[in-house]
């Protein structure tokens, strides 16, 4: 299974993979989480650290100086590109290098065309997108099963999702499940469940321990694992993984 999570800059999608990754592998799911992001912190909201998730973002950046050897396959790019998460998650930094060869799994290779080429067997795989909707022009019809689409109660945020969800029913890039986040009030909700009628709508309320969880560098799903925002969250991962 792969979802990927999408949706404007500063919505919260990378807590929200993390918090979704976190609790399928707890519940026994094999994870693999694609941090497909140019500006990678997935790491740090999965909860291993400021140091490790430098480390991999160097080794991504290393790739073009020559200083760090290519992976010829996509097992090798987990190993070599990846880091070990708690809970039994995998985490690997698959963003684009400036100077990529072409072919190469590592780095000639686009998120989007890693998603739609490779088979990732029984895992199931959350790709914590770039920020807005590029990736999104970019993907084909079947490279993912589920799109998570995190929009907060705003009116600027809500128009940047409708076209991002008016691109996903345009592609057919398969199941469209919209998550409200920092959700304050029946305000907040209306706006966002008016917006996306059609769509199944999750609202996640606001709660100021992820925030803080964020301002401090750590997982909200270590800190704040009974945050409301969280629970809510968590409660998704189920129904996402679900047969439709």
């Amino acid at each position: 299974m792969k979802l990927a999570v999408v949706g404007k800059g500063g919505v919260g999608k990378t807590t929200t993979a993390a918090v979704l990754a976190r609790t399928l592998a707890r519940g026994g799911a094999p994870v693999v989480a694609l941090d497909c992001d140019t500006n990678p912190n997935l790491g740090i909201s999965l909860g291993i650290g400021d140091d490790e998730t430098e480390r991999l973002i160097g080794l991504r950046q290393s790739l073009d100086d020559g200083t760090q050897e290519h992976a010829p396959s996509w097992n090798s790019l987990v190993d070599v590109f990846g880091s070990d998460a708690p809970d039994g998650v995998r985490l690997a930094v698959v963003s684009a290098i400036d100077k990529p060869e072409p072919g190469c799994p590592c780095c000639g290779l686009s998120p989007e065309q890693l998603l739609r080429t490779v088979g990732f067997d029984e895992q199931t795989v959350i790709a914590d997108f770039e920020a807005g909707t590029g990736t999104l022009t970019r993907l084909e019809e079947g490279a993912v099963d589920v799109v998570l689409l995190v929009v907060l109660p705003t009116a600027k945020s809500v128009e940047v999702a409708r076209r991002a969800a008016e691109l996903v029913a345009e592609k057919r890039l398969g199941r469209l499940v919209v998550l409200g986040n920092q959700v304050r009030d029946e305000a907040d909700r209306a706006l966002i469940t008016a917006a996306f009628g059609d769509a199944d709508v999750v609202c996640v309320p606001y709660d100021e321990r992820i925030a803080e969880a964020d301002r401090h560098g750590l997982a909200a799903f270590d800190v704040a694992p009974d945050a409301d925002g969280v629970r809510a969250i968590a409660a998704l991962a189920g129904t996402l993984t679900a047969p439709a």
